[in-house]
């Protein structure tokens, strides 16, 4: 016996923060929403320092820095830190002058506790009326572009006058089932993570990094999601990975290794045997097209940005934004126009390409930080990356005037960090040739 229809006005695929939020953003404007997610209670997720754009999108959503800071899901991330192998240490924090008028940012941003922030959300879901299913998608019925039902593991067949994918980057349902293209930044990475109980309470971000000359760059995070409790991640090359594991050696192996060439971790490692890290593989990019004539795609389903640009969080929240109010523009229409479904793709996909483009060029790959210094290659990246989530913010660029405009500007400074790449490989380069030539 099949089971009865169901009919929503929304119907979400996928429970993560794009989701939920894309929910919250719905179910407030009075739409009828159902968010489709397998094992709603258990999911682990990293994505834990946020940037100084965060705080007033989820604000927006309910939770305000106070709320957030006295219930324990966040702590204060006053900095980012990175700690050299050789003991050097720089700090980076966000201009006091954009606390000023005309700007006004909120200088004060957040390291939050995914597991507990999750938590309030859906708190704040069921508040809403939103109506969860424990289930999984397995069908999706189109016609042509456009997307019909969904059916689930379970036997629920679901239609809905709007389609929301928050599969996240491993699944991206809809991009797969439209074979929309990927463009991809870097090579494949692997990010390991743990967590550690400390004693003294920290209040920033620190990085860890070596930064060998002639190296793709490999790092650890350090970020206190609990007053006394930090994340620890490990991020490197799928291939470095790979190698090692071919060696013989397991992730917790690799993980540990990694952590003991850092004098900070060695007592916590000591006091702690063993331990167990989690894995996740991912591919930096974003897919084109993301916005169909009654479906779109928000977070990571629809662009991976690597986390060391503390952005993920912010696209997340920043898509479940847009993909709503663009649901609500289109609801008397029944269907997005082709204009404004272009436009949604157009400043996800720029976005994405601005952030993974720049953290490649200037950070991962050596030729800019051999020549300026991996801590002055940081400054050229967060500068411009601080800018463009304040303009963004700002401008509210939706229209096609304010779209392209903005398009235009991180393009330009995309083919900045191209070119600066290129001639610092072209110095290098020549200096090793003029060396040669001397000896």
């Amino acid at each position: 016996m099949k089971n009865s229809p169901i009919q929503t006005d929304v119907t979400i695929v996928g429970g993560g923060l794009a989701g939920m939020a894309s929910a919250i953003h719905l179910a407030k404007a009075g739409l009828s929403v159902l968010c489709v997610e397998t094992a709603i209670e258990e999911s682990s997720a990293v994505g834990e320092s946020l940037d100084w754009s965060a705080p007033q999108l989820l604000r927006n959503l309910g939770l305000s820095i106070d709320q957030l800071i006295s219930e324990g899901i966040a702590t204060w991330k006053r900095h980012v830190v990175l700690r050299l192998s050789d003991g050097s240490t720089y700090q980076y924090v966000p201009g006091k002058w954009l606390g000023n008028s005309p700007w006004n940012v909120e200088l004060r941003t957040l390291h939050v506790d995914r597991t507990r922030l999750k938590n309030a959300l859906t708190t704040i879901l069921l508040q809403q009326g939103v109506q969860l299913m424990d289930d999984r998608v397995t069908t999706v019925d189109r016609r042509k572009k456009e997307v019909i039902a969904l059916t689930t593991q379970g036997g629920a067949q679901i239609t809905s006058s709007f389609y929301v994918d928050a599969t996240g980057f491993a699944t991206s349902l809809l991009p797969r089932l439209f074979h929309l293209r990927y463009d991809r930044y870097g090579p494949r990475k692997v990010a390991l993570w743990s967590y550690f109980d400390i004693s003294e309470i920290a209040e920033g971000t620190t990085l860890y990094a070596d930064g060998q000359p002639c190296s793709y760059l490999d790092w650890v995070w350090e970020i206190p999601i609990q007053s006394h409790v930090i994340s620890v991640g490990y991020v490197a090359s799928g291939g470095v990975i790979k190698a090692m594991r071919q060696e013989g050696k397991s992730v917790d192996e690799i993980y540990r290794d990694r952590l003991l060439q850092i004098p900070r971790f060695q007592p916590l490692l000591r006091t702690r045997q063993p331990v167990t890290a989690q894995v996740v593989s991912f591919q930096c990019g974003a897919y084109r097209d993301i916005c169909g004539p009654n479906w779109l795609v928000v977070g990571d389903a629809a662009s991976m940005i690597d986390p060391m640009t503390s952005n993920g969080v912010t696209a997340a929240l920043r898509d479940a934004e847009e993909a709503s109010s663009l649901i609500r523009r289109s609801w008397r229409r029944g269907r997005f126009s082709r204009l404004a479904a272009a436009l949604y793709s157009r400043r996800a996909l720029e976005m994405a390409r601005f952030f993974n483009c720049g953290i490649e060029r200037l950070i991962y790959t050596s030729p800019v930080r051999d020549a300026i210094g991996i801590h002055v290659a940081g400054q050229v990246y967060t500068i411009p990356a601080w800018l463009m989530n304040l303009f963004y913010s700002r401008m509210q660029p939706r229209g096609l005037a304010r779209t392209v405009l903005f398009c235009l500007v991180l393009q330009s400074l995309r083919l900045g960090a191209s070119v600066l790449s290129w001639l610092c490989g072209r110095f290098s380069k020549a200096s090793t040739t003029n060396v040669g030539f001397a000896s």
